[in-house]
């Protein structure tokens, strides 16, 4: 798969503190090192792209109850072949998997507005590895349509920013949602509660 979007996302992106800039660095070095990028066969770290999924009327996100992971995250996952190495499109694609909401990029935010790199520990058979997420703000067309992938999660739920922010122990998440939250209150279109 061609990489070239990736390599002008990962050369635009500017990243907010130290820890992101980290992940930056090593998200430009592994595209260069890495025989497939976005493969999840790529055993030591691959390319991953989630949604920080928001409803426009009331100003919500959407988390869920990662099963394996026992944590309230982000939906998102791995590149698939038909995403093209387009990583806002693995991120539509696993919003809408894991949300059974229509969705679409936030018109403020066509671009990723967070990058986080992270170890994934060991299960079953499978080593521990890295993803590289690219995250991007989207927006569900449908938010009654919120619907558990149980397949993913144990939970799904709309929560204010100020319920997100009580359940998530993390600091890049808690970036990534406070970006989320200063955007929808600097652009007209979407209210925060």
């Amino acid at each position: 798969m061609k990489t070239t979007d990736l390599e002008t996302l990962l050369q635009r992106h500017t990243p907010a503190d130290d820890d992101e800039r980290r992940s930056l660095d090593a998200m430009r070095k592994a595209l260069q090192t890495l025989r497939e990028p976005f493969s999840r066969h790529q055993k030591e770290a691959h390319f991953t792209g989630s949604a920080v999924v928001i409803d426009p009327i009331m100003g919500r996100v959407a988390l869920l109850h990662h099963a394996k992971l026992n944590r309230w995250l982000q939906p998102g996952g791995h590149a698939e072949p038909s995403d093209g190495g387009i990583m806002s499109v693995t991120a539509l694609r696993e919003a809408r998997e894991e949300t059974g909401c229509a969705v679409r990029l936030h018109e403020w935010a066509m671009t990723p507005i967070d990058v986080d790199v992270h170890l994934i520990p060991e299960r079953g058979d499978e080593p521990a590895h890295y993803h590289l997420d690219l995250r991007f703000l989207v927006v569900a067309e449908d938010p009654e349509a919120l619907s558990l992938d149980i397949k993913e999660s144990s939970a799904i739920k709309w929560f204010t920013f100020e319920e997100a922010y009580l359940l998530i122990d993390e600091r890049p998440l808690r970036r990534l949602l406070e970006k989320s939250e200063k955007i929808l209150r600097t652009k007209p279109g979407v209210s925060v509660r």
